[in-house]
């Protein structure tokens, strides 16, 4: 059976004691959580959702999240992660482009009122039938008028069902773009598109059922990345996931060391947090005893804070590459080969991977900069209800990124930036990342974050946002400016700089350049 709920059922069926989620003292075995998912399955039946229906669910890292999301995928349905932070508004413009036939809501807390802003955008989306909200206590009522728990809704269903079977190509998930140009549009991934790509660590980690990982979860769930590479492959090898709804680096720390945990994946700016919040206090030595993989995706690894880990806990980050598109992963750094730092690594197995210009052409001069683009079993069937933006994007089944790369003779890939990124400057081309590199080697910059900004002769001028480093000497902005001007050509440096205690982000960690000006 090709329904990407046997990833659960398979773990389940072998290893039913072996603890599958843990969540503060709680622990879930294997045998429970896919007991509570067939549950969500007999549920869905009963309320008329029918295999290839639309289920959406907003749910931060807790075992709720699992239990819906392989629940839906045993009724053949196919699951619409949401961000825990979209409001009402936006909530509704998902529902509504998805043909979301039931959604899953956890209520949230007073400064994230999940539950409310949920409720308030199913009410706007005619087509959703069914809203379910997710109380912290099972047992406890309703914090919502009119809304029906989760623990109301399964009571009396039963802990046994028997999956739909599925076909290669049924969509399992529906996953949303950023939206960083235009409205979000959602990824179509097929059950073997998420297979694939949750099988494949077997191969880029050595992943190993019979040594199963214990893996810290922080990132968020609803996001391809936390779905595929923590919980998918946790699952499918029978593995342990620890979740924290929130990432904070000293808790995060703390339960690495409470959880012996073997498997850590995070974005760049996670292992930034990790690092300033080491002190005396912690037990690096023991950390990095337990620690077996450090994954890295989502943005560019700053090679300072590749370095830096290396030297802290004796572990090095392989760095991957992928998009909601993709899986998402489609390319790391083998496993047990010396990683090239700043590298995205090779193509997974299956996968392949070439530059390209704007009219599809491949580019294959030494050192060029192209956009990449993908093949394999990972590539998306396309965007929900949307062909033009499909075509636009793959063809002749390669996937277009928006990311401009180079490769090395051997094969491994380079991020150079975004394209949209880009900063054209007088003319010339403008990398943000190099800039930021650079700059994050001054010993008082913590972190940094580079765009462009229009400037009536030169199109655009280059501005520098830095985090300063409260252990090093002091310095000013115009001096960062002068530095700069030493290390950089002239059309490059940046003229401004701006000191900022904070840098906006994601709900997945990614710096927020959009919101910068």
């Amino acid at each position: 059976m090709t329904n990407l709920s046997s990833l659960l059922e398979g773990s389940a069926q072998q290893f039913p004691a072996r603890t599958a989620i843990i969540l503060g003292d709680t622990r879930l075995s294997y045998a429970q959580v896919d007991g509570a998912a067939n549950q969500v399955a007999n549920l869905l039946v009963s309320r008329g959702i029918k295999p290839g229906d639309k289920v959406a669910l907003t749910c931060p890292n807790l075992p709720y999240f699992s239990i819906v999301y392989y629940g839906i995928l045993k009724a053949g349905a196919t699951v619409v992660p949401l961000n825990v932070l979209l409001k009402a508004r936006e909530i509704a413009y998902h529902l509504d482009d998805s043909d979301a036939k039931a959604y899953f809501c956890f209520q949230g807390t007073p400064e994230l009122p999940m539950g409310a802003e949920g409720k308030a955008g199913f009410d706007q989306t005619p087509g959703a039938e069914h809203f379910f909200v997710i109380t912290a206590d099972p047992a406890a009522p309703s914090p919502i008028e009119g809304a029906e728990t989760f623990g109301q809704a399964l009571a009396g269903q039963a802990p046994t069902f028997e999956s739909v079977a599925t076909d290669d190509g049924d969509t399992a998930v529906i996953l949303y773009t950023s939206g960083t140009t235009g409205q979000p549009k959602g990824a179509e991934l097929s059950h073997s598109n998420m297979l694939s790509n949750a099988l494949v660590s077997e191969q880029l980690f050595g992943a190993d059922a019979e040594n199963p990982d214990t893996y810290l979860c922080v990132l968020p769930l609803f996001h391809s990345f936390g779905q595929t590479v923590i919980q998918n492959s946790a699952f499918a090898f029978g593995g342990t996931v620890v979740m924290l709804p929130r990432f904070e680096a000293e808790p995060a720390l703390g339960l690495m060391l409470k959880e012996k945990v073997t498997f850590f994946a995070g974005v760049p700016t996670m292992y930034w947090g990790l690092l300033g919040a080491l002190d005396d206090s912690v037990d690096v030595s023991s950390l990095a005893a337990n620690l077996r993989v450090a994954a890295a995706g989502g943005s560019a690894l700053p090679k300072e804070v590749h370095k830096n880990f290396q030297q802290k806990f004796g572990v090095t980050i392989l760095e991957g590459y992928g998009l909601s598109e993709t899986s998402p992963v489609a390319s790391f750094s083998p496993f047990g080969e010396e990683p090239r730092v700043g590298s995205i690594g090779t193509p997974i197995p299956g996968v392949e991977m070439k530059l390209i210009d704007a009219e599809w052409n491949e580019v294959t001069e030494d050192d060029a900069v192209g956009e990449i683009a993908i093949k394999g079993p990972n590539i998306m069937k396309g965007y929900y209800g949307r062909p033009d933006a499909t075509a636009a994007a793959i063809q002749d089944g390669w996937f277009r990124s928006g990311d401009l790369g180079k490769k090395d003779a051997d094969g491994w890939y380079y991020i150079v930036d975004r394209a949209k990124d880009m900063i054209i400057r007088g003319g010339f081309n403008v990398y943000p990342r190099e800039i930021e590199e650079v700059l994050m080697t001054h010993p008082a910059v913590s972190l940094a974050a580079v765009i462009g900004v229009p400037h009536e002769s030169h199109g655009e001028e280059v501005k520098a946002y830095v985090i300063l480093d409260k252990t090093a000497d002091p310095v000013t902005a115009d001096e960062l400016v002068a530095w700069g001007k030493e290390q950089f050509a002239a059309y490059k440096y940046p003229r401004t700089v701006e000191v900022v205690e904070t840098l906006p982000m994601t709900a997945t960690g990614k710096i927020l350049k959009r919101e910068l000006d």
